[in-house]
């Protein structure tokens, strides 16, 4: 297939680029380089740098490719900054949506996987999640993945795009060649291993009094690389004319403390904690339930352990210390 990635020099993307390299697939990354970096992307890709907004310069690069499918990283992640500024992320998460789905419409491209994100949900009512848990979301991010979600129906009655919507819990990780690399960094995993490394002096803790076993938030990680592998699975799924919505992540959730005690493990570093008071818009606790992944999909992350995720990332980190950089 010739695949369109559109955020394809971030982490996430950059990663898919590699898999559908691997998979035999013609690609093409159209990444404005705002929070991507041309390092990552794979030389073995074209890339094209634009914005998915410039609607002129997207109609070019549409009538000058073929393309089967478009994968979408395109949007802004901060959750904390879509509270401040919600009209930057509803501009960029759903206005590029918008024209990139127009041009599909357009030019004929039948296939899309969109990067949606389990800040769809909000505060869940239980744990796990399933998909047809209602969508809530206490942040502009959260939000603007679930409009988004609200249009690709209406964009597969009128235009025929057969579409999988990919809720991704906490992404994290990394690959031999592949790692996080935010600017600035607001993951606490990167976080944490930035300290370890002695690029910061301590991690900051948001919200100790959460309704939790030890005060703080609960999340769920799944390894960057079983996120990739998930997308050729979905591209198939969408090929077969089934579209659908799916929960990306491991089954299980781990509290930010545990992350921090967990990482001074593998790194064998002393890490050192702030506390501060809990950010807008984070929820207590966000774990998935995969099986529908797993059974419509026959999709199986491969790297399960908190551990050995930590550690794929730390090795990343000691080798790339200034990232992409480096």
């Amino acid at each position: 297939m010739k695949v369109l990635v559109v955020g394809g020099a971030g982490y996430i993307g950059s990663v898919i680029v590699d898999q559908l390299l691997q998979a035999k697939h013609n690609v093409t990354v159209l990444d404005s380089l705002v929070a991507g970096h041309r390092e990552a992307v794979n030389r073995e890709a074209e890339l094209v740098v634009s914005d998915a907004r410039d609607e002129e310069a997207l109609g070019r690069l549409m009538a000058s490719r073929s393309f089967d499918a478009v994968v979408y990283y395109g949007g802004y992640i901060q959750a904390g900054e879509s509270v401040l500024n919600p009209g930057r992320y509803f501009a960029n998460n759903v206005g590029g949506c918008t024209a990139l789905l127009n041009a599909m419409v357009a030019y004929g491209v039948g296939r899309f996987v969109f990067s949606s994100s389990a800040a769809v949900y909000g505060q869940p009512d239980s744990v796990p999640i399933t998909e047809d848990a209602p969508g809530r979301p206490v942040n502009p991010y959260g939000e603007s993945k679930l409009m988004v979600e609200r249009m690709l129906p209406w964009y597969e009655q009128s235009g025929g795009i057969r579409y999988a919507s990919l809720r991704y819990f906490n992404a994290a990780g990394a690959t031999d060649l592949r790692g996080e690399d935010h600017r600035p960094e607001t993951h606490l995993i990167p976080i944490v291993l930035q300290a370890a490394l002695g690029q910061r002096e301590a991690v900051p803790l948001y919200g100790t009094d959460y309704p939790t076993p030890d005060g703080t938030c609960i999340r769920d990680y799944i390894h960057v690389s079983d996120l990739a592998s998930a997308h050729i699975l979905a591209l198939e799924s969408a090929s077969d004319g089934d579209s659908g919505v799916y929960n990306l992540g491991s089954g299980a959730g781990f509290s930010n403390r545990e992350v921090i005690e967990t990482a001074g493990k593998v790194t064998g570093k002393p890490i050192t904690v702030r506390e501060e008071p809990r950010r807008p818009g984070d929820p207590a606790q966000l774990v998935a339930s995969n099986e529908k992944a797993k059974q419509a999909l026959g999709w199986l992350p491969a790297v399960t352990s908190l551990e050995a995720i930590i550690d794929s990332a730390w090795r990343w980190h000691q080798s790339h210390p200034k990232g992409y950089t480096s």
